[in-house]
């Protein structure tokens, strides 16, 4: 006869020592409820993921694409770390400036400056989710500003630019719909 182990013993032992096996079915719920908890938790705290919430990308303080001046890539081609001294708040964000002259070019035209998809990672909204993004990563595409999580999410988004674009506007109209602004 064969023996099956379980927890240390063969099946012929348990029968004999009048243990049972809890059903597959228990089985299954002893181990699943809790791992599937833990994954959800775990998700809920991977640093990241964006748990939107707001229409535009910020810190807990309020802080738009964190204090990136929006309005640099632009005019400098290059990520500028804005200033407290040159802020401008939008659509419940505020936006922080290297100078006063790119405060005031945002506050003239906000929708020409800001980063698509509320500055959340473009890659991560092809997919219909949001996603922290990182002020470094960043592309000008047809004079809108894309932002990424990382450089190397970067450089594989931008290997198909288009597609990308074309289905992240898609998923934003959705997204976009259920959050506040």
């Amino acid at each position: 006869m064969a023996h099956v182990c379980y927890a240390g013993r063969s099946l012929n032992s348990e029968r004999r020592l009048g243990v049972s096996r809890p059903s597959l079915k228990a089985s299954c719920r002893l181990i699943l409820a809790p791992t599937l908890l833990a994954l959800f938790v775990g998700l809920l705290a991977v640093p990241g993921l964006a748990r939107a919430k707001d229409l535009i990308n910020q810190s807990s303080d309020g802080t738009a694409i964190r204090g990136y001046d929006t309005v640099a890539y632009f005019t400098d081609a290059t990520a500028v770390k804005g200033s407290d001294e040159f802020s401008y708040t939008w659509l419940g964000a505020t936006w922080h400036f290297a100078s006063a002259k790119h405060r005031d070019l945002f506050a003239s035209d906000p929708v020409k400056y800001a980063p698509q998809y509320g500055g959340y990672c473009s890659d991560a909204m092809v997919d219909g989710f949001t996603a922290n993004a990182n002020p470094e990563a960043w592309r000008i595409v047809e004079g809108k500003l894309y932002l990424n999580a990382s450089q190397e999410v970067l450089l594989e988004w931008e290997s198909n630019a288009a597609d990308e674009i074309e289905k992240a506007d898609s998923q934003w109209g959705v997204i976009k719909a259920h959050l506040t602004d």
